[in-house]
């Protein structure tokens, strides 16, 4: 009985070992397994479909006669981005896709693509009718916040209700420069995550180095996708008017990186837009404060009638004031 206990306990030290040290040279892969068997347990499906020329991953969740509320991930992130938002929508009624990007997550990153946001609205629109949505909710966040609102723009017949989360496409001056987005030494990933987020989390040095290595893997896509945003081609600025369609504003008081003004601008720009401050939050909103967020976009897209106008600022619990 002995030997057995031993050998059972030698077998669980080796186990243990091999996941300690999985963990320690792969910190990022084992991160992203948690949050994918997150996203299972809440129902979240992952799958595959070819779009456009593209096979493009994306999460699908909630009832099949539930609302459909498409969401697109901004600059350097993925479908995963949203991993606190498609549960609570789905809980709510709604019907959640989140598509990766060309370029981005587990999507196809073709070498010869430049990564605009035109090319990235053309991919989503692409997606749309390889899914079969006639139309849906639209929700966009960063520069996915962009893409939405030039979809928008150009496919008003895809959108029935839109929302932006701290988004780009309106000009500002930025304090910043180009590489900020792919910094290549651990001052830079935390330079980029103090503007990020009012509170950033200090980053071992194990998975410092897995980060760094994830940035020079997948970086190129990243300045592609710069290079077309800092051209200015496709600015909204003098567009927003034209956005006829009812738009929630949804912004984190704190964001460094687009600047609270920028979110103004585009209340005032599209007509009886609502604009919704979460307080204390920062430019990741959706994932850091997730509860009044998700809170607030449910409201909006459920509201009948459509709302119209009006600024609200919102604690992180989740309650008006």
């Amino acid at each position: 009985m002995m030997k057995i206990a031993l050998r059972l306990f030698a077998v669980i030290a080796v186990l243990l070992l091999v996941a300690g040290l999985i963990f320690y040279f792969n910190p990022l892969w084992v991160v992203d397994q948690q949050v994918r068997l997150h996203l299972w347990r809440e129902g979240v499906k992952s799958d595959y479909v070819d779009a456009g020329g593209y096979r493009l991953h994306y999460f699908e969740a909630g009832k099949p006669d539930g609302t459909p509320l498409l969401l697109v991930h901004g600059l350097g992130a993925r479908g995963e981005d949203w991993r606190e938002m498609i549960p609570a929508l789905a809980a709510r009624g709604f019907h959640i896709y989140a598509p990766d990007l060309p370029g981005y997550g587990r999507s196809s990153k073709p070498a010869n693509a430049d990564y605009s946001i035109a090319m990235e609205e053309a991919a989503v629109v692409s997606f749309m009718q390889a899914v079969h949505l006639a139309h849906a909710d639209i929700g966009g966040w960063s520069m996915g916040g962009w893409i939405a609102m030039k979809l928008t723009f150009d496919h008003p017949e895809l959108v029935d209700r839109l929302v932006v989360y701290d988004s780009a496409g309106v000009y500002f001056p930025a304090t910043f420069g180009a590489d900020l987005f792919v910094p290549t030494d651990a001052d830079g990933v935390t330079k980029l995550m103090a503007i990020l987020s009012p509170h950033p989390q200090p980053i071992p040095a194990f998975v410092m180095r897995d980060v760094l290595r994830k940035i020079a893997h997948n970086g190129w896509v990243t300045e592609r996708s710069m290079a077309s945003m800092v051209s200015g081609r496709d600015l909204m600025d003098f567009r927003l008017h034209d956005i006829q369609k009812p738009t929630l504003i949804v912004w984190g008081s704190e964001d460094e990186l687009i600047p609270l003004e920028s979110g103004r601008k585009i209340h005032e720009g599209i007509p009886n837009s609502v604009l919704n401050i979460v307080k204390g939050c920062g430019h990741l909103a959706p994932l850091e404060c997730s509860q009044p967020v998700a809170e607030a976009t449910d409201v909006f897209l459920k509201a009948q009638p459509p709302m119209q106008g009006g600024e609200k600022v919102f604690l992180t619990i989740g309650i008006p004031r």
